[in-house]
C-alpha cells in the first residue's frame, strides 16, 4: 500500500509540483471523479485555480471495465488499436460513443453548476487524475487541451504503471508519476481507502477551492 487515501497522494503529489507554486499562468484540472481529490490537494500547494475536466471511457461492449478508448469534452475521441482489435464493430463504437457524450455533458452541467470553465488557451495545464492505467482517458485530455491552445500540459498521477507512464511522455509536454511500482495491476491497489468519488464529493471540492479562477483557499478542508 502507498497512499492512505486521494488527499494523501494529492499531498505527495503537490511537494513534486512544487516548483510551479506561485506561477500565474498555471491551471489544475482534475479528471473526475477519483482525480478531483487529488488535484484539490495540488491546487492547494501550488496556489492555483482549480477546475473539473470531464472525460468519459468508451467500455469494450460486454466487457465495460475495458477501455477501447474515451472522449472529451471539445469533441475529442481517442480510441485504443489493441483494444478495437479483440473485435468490435463501427456502429458499437458510435453507440458507445453517442451514450457517453450525453453522460459527459451531464457531468459537465452538475459539477459547475453553470459556472463557465476555467480558460487554458496561453497558459500551463496539470492534468491530475488518481493513477494510471491504461491512460487512454488521459491521452484524450491531453488531446482535446491541445485543441484548446494549452501553451504547456503537465499530465501528473500519485501512481502509474511504468509503460504507461512512459508512453504518456509522447502526448505531454511533462509528466510526472510520483510512483511506478513494478508489478503495478490496478490503480485501486496502492491506496488503503479507494472509496469512490460523489458527485456531490466533486461538486463540494470545487466549491472549497474557490469560483473557477480564483487559486484554492489555503484554510480550506474537506472530509
Amino acid at each position: 500500500m502507498l497512499y492512505r487515501d486521494r488527499r494523501e497522494a494529492g499531498r505527495v503529489l503537490g511537494e513534486r509540483l512544487a516548483a510551479l507554486a506561485g506561477q500565474p499562468d498555471v491551471v489544475v484540472l482534475g479528471l473526475p471523479r477519483g482525480g478531483v481529490p487529488v488535484a484539490w490537494e495540488v491546487a492547494r500547494r501550488l496556489g492555483a485555480p482549480l477546475d473539473v475536466f470531464v472525460v468519459r471511457k468508451l467500455g469494450f461492449p460486454g466487457h465495460e471495465e475495458l477501455a477501447m478508448g474515451a472522449i472529451a469534452s471539445g469533441g475529442v475521441r481517442v480510441l485504443n488499436p489493441e483494444v478495437v482489435a479483440y473485435g468490435v464493430s463501427r456502429n458499437d463504437i458510435e453507440r458507445v460513443t453517442a451514450a457517453e457524450k450525453i453522460e459527459l455533458e451531464r457531468r459537465e452541467r452538475l459539477f459547475r453548476g453553470g459556472r463557465p470553465p476555467i480558460p487554458v488557451a496561453g497558459r500551463t495545464v496539470i492534468l491530475v487524475d488518481d493513477g494510471l492505467a491504461t491512460g487512454s482517458t488521459m491521452r484524450a485530455a491531453v488531446r482535446a487541451l491541445r485543441q484548446q491552445d494549452a501553451r504547456r500540459i503537465v499530465v501528473a498521477v500519485p501512481v502509474a504503471a511504468q509503460s504507461t507512464c512512459a508512453e504518456m511522455e509522447e502526448e505531454a509536454d511533462q509528466v510526472v508519476c510520483a510512483a511506478t511500482p513494478e508489478s503495478f495491476r490496478a490503480v485501486g491497489l496502492w491506496y488503503d481507502d479507494f472509496t469512490q468519488t460523489t458527485d456531490d464529493e466533486v461538486r463540494e471540492l470545487l466549491d472549497a477551492a474557490g469560483r473557477p479562477g480564483e487559486p484554492a483557499e489555503a484554510g480550506a478542508t474537506w472530509t
